[in-house]
């Protein structure tokens, strides 16, 4: 395992010295150069067709993916993405190659920046995607290598092992936290729920579905479309573009129809 990380390492060294100058200067047409994934993983071709609609592809450095090379607790895995060096970004998707259930989630930056950081599950050692698509279409890739024991998919969370789950259902915890320079800010958002992925025996899919950060004027300002694989409780981090002002909420729902609606702290 090893050396096969070792081999990872290095075709990733080789994939970000390719990407800068094909990301930088090539889109459209000249990306689908670029399709031939520097992880060489047999799921690409499926992630690549069914979640990017096979739409124009760059591996691209830009898209900046961390994540640990070990995932010690692979119920949460800790991850952060940043795509703020592409301009303007439609949408972000999310994905685990070998997990059984690939997408994570899809992320609508309205009017935050296209960057996150979360949590979520890894059944065993895999590539973690993020892809970043702009206004022309093109899909900029990023990803990383995470190492793991295994089984973060296929065992229950601590809140459906010890029943607390029903108690606290839906419930949200949200902060607003000044931004780095003059305008914006950081929202942390937490909603409780066990994001049961439907791989337990005698657990059936029990997740969140969506989630929408809205202004004061009910206007959106991000949106998610969640899947399985983000860990129990999740846990998000948002930088917003502007200045807050009071009044933001938090609305959606889980796959059971459960309603989440609440206010966010200043």
């Amino acid at each position: 395992m090893r050396g096969r990380r070792q081999g990872v390492a290095l075709l990733a060294l080789g994939w970000l010295a390719l990407a800068g100058p094909i990301a930088s200067a090539q889109t459209g047409a000249r990306a689908v150069m670029a399709q031939t994934d520097p992880m060489q993983s047999p799921q690409w071709a499926w992630i690549h067709k069914e979640l990017l609609q096979q739409g124009p592809v760059v591996f691209d450095s830009r898209v900046r993916v961390t994540a640990p090379a070990f995932a010690e607790d692979p119920m949460r895995v800790p991850i952060a993405f940043d795509a703020s060096a592409l301009g303007e970004v439609e949408r972000i998707v999310v994905a685990v190659d070998r997990n059984p259930i690939r997408p994570v989630l899809v992320f609508e930056p309205l009017r935050v920046r296209p960057s996150m950081s979360l949590r979520f599950k890894l059944e065993q050692a895999s590539p973690v995607r993020v892809a970043a698509r702009t206004r022309d279409g093109t899909w900029h890739v990023g990803g990383t290598w995470v190492d793991a024991g295994g089984g973060g998919c296929t065992v229950p969370g601590a809140t459906r092992r010890d029943g607390s789950w029903s108690r606290t259902l839906n419930r949200v915890e949200a902060r607003v936290f000044p931004g780095l320079g003059q305008a914006g800010a950081r929202v942390r958002l937490r909603v409780m729920h066990p994001m049961d992925t439907g791989l337990v025996a005698g657990i059936p899919a029990f997740h969140l579905e969506t989630l929408v950060l809205a202004d004061a004027a009910r206007q959106p300002l991000l949106r998610l479309t969640l899947h399985e694989p983000v860990a129990e409780n999740p846990i998000f981090s948002f930088d917003l573009r502007e200045a807050v002002v009071p009044g933001l909420t938090v609305t959606g729902h889980d796959n059971n129809g459960n309603r989440i609606a609440a206010g966010v702290s200043p």
